[in-house]
């Protein structure tokens, strides 16, 4: 039977972790209770706070040596990560806490391979969990009221989770027959039409996985790509490095492109919206865009036509990105536009911000026979394309 990790901080949390673990164990699941208190030890735990804490780069004293609580508790974080990384026995993993319990366990459950159950109650649930969410498969659960005790309601919402993580790892999902290689494709509202096409060529050999470029999408991808489960990458939206540079919505993280460039997967990439900044409603664009070409998408975003200037500044960040890349690399140029609303008589064409972003591209990326820049005279929506993504991606997968 696959073994439950139930953790966190004994010496605040005992009661709540321990019922999670009878709930779970009553459902036929395992467990291991690892404790990640920093005061006092718990006696029953199958995992001690001494152990995990002898993970840390510098010793369990690094950790459990610190009278300062919020101290201990982000050393005893570090630990617990690098606890996790070096184990191969975690069939999934459940916690209890409050802000500080949350922000101890998130990083190393997100240290998981995606498809482990993760599942993670906690106060700060019902608010923004993208901080400890961030591109793994953490399911949030909030606690209604505080991890504080056992009472008429954290038992019902404790036994909920208990049972959810029991069902998971007592139905888990059968290997799947398909063979098909992964591709990952990131896709935007606005380069829909060519991804949709690449889908339909590769999907008879390929296990297409789409990808919405709003931040966390391309970190999914690239969490997927360096966890040896996505092999192939077409990046056909790289979007989100607008918003990481210009301070919109849906920002890139800085290793943007750094698993492709760790695991030299073959990857084929392009402009696609590289001409817009994303924000919230209207009355939400920061007040220094306020006279800049803006786009209402829908009533919640808001679009910002990216400036020369701008996309020299991209291209050049890309360039170095993809500098970094040994694998086969191959980055396409749609001197067409960009984007569904970056053509001729679209709200967004361009031309003189496009031919900026080429020819900083073109003056950063170091090209050679395994790293090539590609200009092709259409816009990225337009089927040749596509025709011609699909064509260069058989192309660097058999290089």
């Amino acid at each position: 039977m696959p073994t439950a990790f139930v953790v966190g901080t004994l010496d605040t949390k005992g009661p709540e972790l321990r019922y999670l673990r009878d709930r779970i164990e009553a459902a036929g699941v395992g467990t291991t209770l690892v404790d990640l208190g920093t005061a006092d030890p718990a006696a029953d735990a199958d995992i001690g706070a001494r152990e995990v804490a002898g993970h840390h780069p510098d010793g369990a004293e690094a950790v459990l040596g610190l009278t300062d609580r919020g101290q201990a508790i982000a050393a005893m974080s570090v630990a617990f990560e690098r606890f996790v990384r070096a184990r191969d026995d975690i069939a999934g993993m459940i916690s209890a806490g409050g802000s500080g319990g949350t922000a101890l366990v998130a990083p190393a459950m997100r240290a998981l391979p995606i498809g482990v159950p993760k599942l993670l109650v906690s106060t700060v649930a019902s608010g923004n969990v993208a901080p400890y969410v961030g591109p793994s498969d953490i399911a949030m659960m909030y606690s209604v009221t505080d991890v504080q005790g056992l009472n008429r309601i954290s038992r019902v919402v404790l036994a909920n989770a208990a049972h959810a993580l029991a069902g998971m790892l007592a139905n888990s999902l059968p290997a799947a027959a398909d063979s098909k290689p992964a591709v990952g494709i990131t896709m935007f509202g606005v380069t829909t039409a060519c991804v949709q096409q690449v889908t339909d060529e590769l999907g008879d050999a390929y296990d297409c996985l789409v990808f919405h470029a709003t931040g966390t999408g391309g970190q999914s991808m690239e969490k997927l790509v360096e966890s040896g489960l996505v092999p192939y990458v077409i990046d056909l939206t790289t979007t989100e490095v607008c918003d990481l540079l210009m301070g919109g919505v849906f920002p890139a993280g800085d290793d943007r492109l750094g698993a492709i460039a760790r695991t030299g997967v073959p990857y084929v990439g392009s402009c696609g919206a590289l001409d817009m900044v994303n924000f919230g409603a209207k009355e939400t664009v920061p007040e220094r865009y306020k006279d800049r070409n803006l786009y209402v998408h829908n009533p919640q975003i808001t679009l910002m036509r990216t400036t020369p200037e701008e996309n020299r500044r991209m291209g050049e960040w890309i360039g170095h990105k993809l500098n970094a890349c040994d694998g086969p690399v191959r980055f396409l140029l749609p001197e067409g536009g960009v984007s569904a609303i970056d053509a001729p008589g679209q709200p967004f064409h361009d031309p003189e911000a496009d031919a900026e972003l080429f020819a900083a591209l073109e003056a950063t990326v170091q090209q050679t026979d395994r790293r090539r820049l590609i200009r092709l005279p259409h816009n990225v929506n337009d089927p040749a394309f596509a025709e011609a993504l699909v064509k260069t991606f058989h192309e660097v997968t058999r290089t």
